[in-house]
């Protein structure tokens, strides 16, 4: 059973916020190579700060680039990505995308690579999970948040 997310979290205005911000930090990153934009400094990243890459696939519907801002964790030549969306009930769309289009882009400041997206095995997510709780332990809280089982994704090289 999940933890009762923040009810002020679900506002529509939040989501006018975070789409706002969203658009502005991927022009910034784009604009000075992550240099503005690449840390997330908010939560559990207030302290010690998470990396941000820009993550572009392919729309499922469109067929269009979607590039979202999203928190990773590098490991070795893959890049780790969670789609928690804060814990909401349901999955961001770049996941849904990259179930219909795995090839996606993902730049780390000013390198763009070509990557292939998947969802972590079980087995790899119970290994991927506590090491993810470490770069950013709110990650937890949005779990505890969600009926659903927030996955956790694997960028590697195409």
């Amino acid at each position: 059973m999940p933890k009762e997310r923040p009810p002020q979290l679900d506002s529509p205005v939040v989501a006018k916020v975070i789409k706002v911000a969203s658009r502005l930090n991927i022009r910034l990153y784009r604009a000075t190579g992550g240099r503005i934009g690449g840390n997330w400094r908010i939560g559990a990243g207030f302290r010690k700060s998470v990396p941000i890459c820009l993550l572009t696939t392919t729309g499922r519907r469109s067929g269009r680039p979607r590039t979202a801002p999203l928190l990773h964790m590098p490991d070795g030549d893959r890049v780790i990505l969670v789609a928690s969306q804060g814990g909401l009930p349901k999955h961001p769309a770049w996941y849904h995308n990259i179930g219909e289009h795995p090839e996606v882009t993902v730049q780390l400041r000013r390198d763009v690579r070509r990557m292939r997206a998947r969802t972590a095995s079980p087995q790899e997510r119970a290994d991927l999970w506590p090491r993810l709780l470490d770069l950013y332990a709110d990650f937890d809280d949005y779990q505890s948040w969600t009926d659903r089982e927030i996955p956790v994704v694997i960028c590697e090289p195409a």
